[in-house]
C-alpha cells in the first residue's frame, strides 16, 4: 500500500494553464500527491481575459 496521498480537484479547465484544473494539478504535483480531476467547464481565453465558457453536461 502506497503512502502517497490522493487528491481530487473539481473545477473548470483553463486553456491558458494559469488557473483551474491545470493549476490545481501543478499544486498537487508540488506536494507529491496522486492527482485526479473532474472537469466542470472549458474556457476559451488568453492572458487578456476569458472569451467563452462552455459548461460540461453532468450526464448524456
Amino acid at each position: 500500500m502506497s503512502n502517497t496521498p490522493i487528491c481530487i480537484t473539481i473545477a473548470g479547465s483553463d486553456s491558458s494553464g494559469g488557473a483551474g484544473i491545470q493549476a490545481d494539478l501543478k499544486t498537487f504535483a508540488a506536494h507529491n500527491c496522486y492527482a485526479m480531476s473532474v472537469i466542470t467547464a472549458s474556457t476559451a481565453q488568453t492572458h487578456l481575459g476569458i472569451t467563452d465558457i462552455q459548461p460540461l453536461p453532468s450526464h448524456h
